[in-house]
């Protein structure tokens, strides 16, 4: 059957699913207004949650061209004079780095385990936040540091190219800097357009073998702007600390997630 064939016999039955709109589309409405809230947050929750109506490779090529998209709709409120360059300068050769052995990975790598391990890391992370904020104040922001910079960015380019999951590594690294909340939100929606731009070139090659995968992106996409809208007005109306909380809920719920999803899957 010719593509566009394809591709209309997909927007066709896709559309006519209430499973496609009930999960998926609440999904992706999450993950654009966590976008512009936080810069991120719930993007994790995109592959195991739309797995739930596609496979696990699917869910990966239909979300990464609505991240970039989300990502289009946050920078225009987050521009450069809200990004930290000295967290950019040191967080983004690590990136590049672990977006590039992503790509080859892509096909040999197991995402369960990728996405067990995040999950495990982010639950813990957000865990010992908790802990260690009881009845204390925030402390004195830590200097940028280039050695856990590049750590910090090549484990977020490596796990956004195989799960979409790559926003722990780079908000730990920034939560310890304590930028505030429009530095912190405008640094994370920086790196993270930066690396889905990149994504999109190898994610559009699967895009375009695999119709159905392009026909619930092309569905999905109307949601994304007004997502993001709603995340916007809430995070001008959080402080730094309601932003902190709140990034740091969104790792608890995203990290159990991953791990669910993963055990599950490993041990069915």
């Amino acid at each position: 059957m010719p593509f566009f064939e394809q591709l209309s016999a997909a927007l066709s039955q896709q559309a006519a699913s209430p499973a496609f709109w009930l999960i998926g589309g609440v999904t992706i409405f999450v993950i654009a207004a966590s976008k512009g809230a936080f810069g991120g947050g719930a993007a994790s929750l995109g592959v195991p949650m739309l797995s739930l109506i596609t496979d696990p490779i699917g869910a990966a090529i239909i979300v990464a061209p609505l991240i970039s998209m989300m990502d289009m709709f946050t920078l225009r409120t987050f521009g450069p004079s809200s990004w930290s360059k000295p967290d950019l300068r040191v967080l983004l050769p690590g990136l590049l780095l672990g977006l590039g052995v992503g790509w080859l990975a892509f096909a040999s790598v197991d995402p369960r385990l990728v996405a067990l391990m995040i999950g495990t890391i982010s639950l813990a992370f957000a865990l010992h936040w908790f802990w260690k904020r009881r009845g204390k104040p925030r402390g004195q922001g830590k200097p940028a540091s280039a050695p856990l910079g590049f750590i910090a960015g090549a484990a977020s380019g490596f796990t956004t190219f195989i799960a979409h999951s790559g926003g722990p590594p780079v908000t730990m690294y920034l939560m310890r800097r304590n930028l505030g909340k429009t530095l912190f939100v405008g640094t994370t929606a920086a790196i993270f357009t930066i690396g889905n731009i990149l994504k999109l070139g190898p994610y559009g090659m699967l895009l375009m073998a695999r119709p159905e995968t392009l026909a619930g992106a092309l569905l999905y996409a109307p949601i994304v702007p007004f997502g993001v809208w709603l995340g916007l007005r809430i995070h001008h109306r959080l402080s730094y600390e309601g932003i902190m909380l709140a990034t740091n809920a969104l790792l608890i719920i995203g990290g159990a997630r991953l791990i669910w999803q993963a055990l599950g899957s490993l041990l069915s």
